[in-house]
């Protein structure tokens, strides 16, 4: 197994990228900290992982808020000992996101809040965790959109996933000594319910899909996998680097017909 031993918070895994992940730790062998803000999701997510024989626990948090983020870190350690990987994954895209003349100063602060605060309190008290475990791997969830600018508006998670990106690569430089290794994914569209509540016709995911060279949406599991490479030691050698999942999106000029 390629969790072994390991214990994995997960943020925002009561759905998507962060469910699936949690599943597939779990099925490696690593003890899993379900974090969500909602309630159901995250239990039912802790349910399927105890149903398939794994081990894990629910805990209730805003990651916007710097009590619950140090209250999931500690009821990590508490529960199953110690903390090896941080995968920073809750986020939003709201559909009130638009261009700078269009974006309310409040969806502004509520993206960024979540997606990138979230992140830096996610760091704040995970680390001196890993440090405690002797070290680790830090996942952060960025996006495509953090390497090209995207043409359907949407200011605030663009520039929100950007602040990941390159608070990743800080986090790697500065932490490398300390056997804690920081990463980024970078995913392109997928068949979440996040996203298809943005794209929320036929018409506008059509728009979406003709730049996807693959020609479909991803699945969070294909996201999920490539998380448990970074969380593995199969990835030892690897910090400070954008693993963009994409469908091919961000090395296409044009796709083919």
């Amino acid at each position: 197994m390629r969790l072994e031993g390991k214990v994995a918070l997960i943020t925002g895994a009561g759905s998507g990228i962060g469910r699936e992940s949690a599943l597939l730790f779990a099925q490696e062998g690593a003890a899993v900290v379900v974090v969500d803000v909602n309630q159901a999701g995250g239990e039912e997510t802790v349910a399927r992982v105890a149903a398939a024989g794994g081990r894990a626990r629910f805990i209730k948090a805003d990651v916007s808020k710097d009590d619950e983020c140090r209250a999931m870190v500690a009821a990590a350690e508490e529960t199953f000992g110690a903390l090896h990987v941080l995968f920073n994954n809750a986020g939003i895209m709201h559909a009130a996101d638009d261009d700078a003349v269009n974006t309310a100063e409040s969806i502004w602060d509520l993206t960024m809040n979540i997606n990138l605060k979230g992140v830096f309190l996610g760091c704040k008290h995970g680390i001196p965790a890993l440090r405690r475990s002797g070290g680790g791997s830090i996942i952060n969830v960025a996006s495509f959109v953090a390497l090209l600018g995207a043409a359907t508006p949407q200011l605030a998670y663009t520039a929100s996933k950007g602040g990941v990106l390159s608070m990743t690569r800080e986090l790697a430089i500065i932490h490398a000594r300390e056997n804690i290794r920081a990463n980024a994914i970078c995913p392109g569209p997928l068949r979440t319910e996040l996203l298809m509540k943005v794209l929320d016709t036929e018409e506008k995911r059509q728009r979406r899909l003709v730049h996807i060279p693959v020609g479909r949406f991803g699945e969070a599991v294909e996201i999920a996998r490539a998380a448990l490479f970074l969380a593995s030691d199969e990835s030892s050698f690897v910090t400070g680097s954008t693993f963009t999942v994409d469908g091919g999106i961000t090395a296409a000029y044009v796709t083919p017909e």
